[in-house]
């Protein structure tokens, strides 16, 4: 590690960013961080997509605001703490209690509609 202070920064902003946006946006963040340093690898820092792609990085940093507490230990980082008032987990509605905005049967939908095709795919095979 060359850079230990930098790679400790990086890793923090990670831990916030999984805290702060949701899954389709940063599952896409990170797909498209290897056409960027790509991009930039080839030497095509002025063209259109590297400049776009600043965009969407910008844009998506809006709410990536907080503190991170990370423990270091032999060369590993990991996660002690997350202070964010964007955090997209909110305990009073994620848990198993009682909540306005959450019915718990809601679920059942979203289980039947997400596993729709492998109950398909498991007829077909005579399953």
């Amino acid at each position: 590690m060359r850079t230990p202070g930098g790679t400790i920064l990086y890793e923090a902003h990670n831990i916030l960013e999984s805290a702060t946006l949701d899954k389709d946006t940063l599952h896409f963040k990170q797909m498209v961080s290897y056409k960027y340093g790509e991009l930039i690898y080839n030497g095509l820092w002025y063209c259109k997509l590297r400049e776009s792609i600043d965009a969407f990085m910008e844009q998506t940093q809006d709410n990536v605001t907080g503190t991170v507490k990370v423990k270091l230990y032999k060369g590993n980082i990991k996660p002690a703490g997350i202070f964010t008032e964007n955090a997209l987990y909110d305990e009073g509605i994620s848990s198993f209690g009682n909540s306005e905005l959450y019915d718990h049967k809601d679920a059942e939908g979203f289980i039947n509609l997400f596993t729709l095709p492998l109950k398909i795919r498991a007829m077909k095979a005579g399953k």
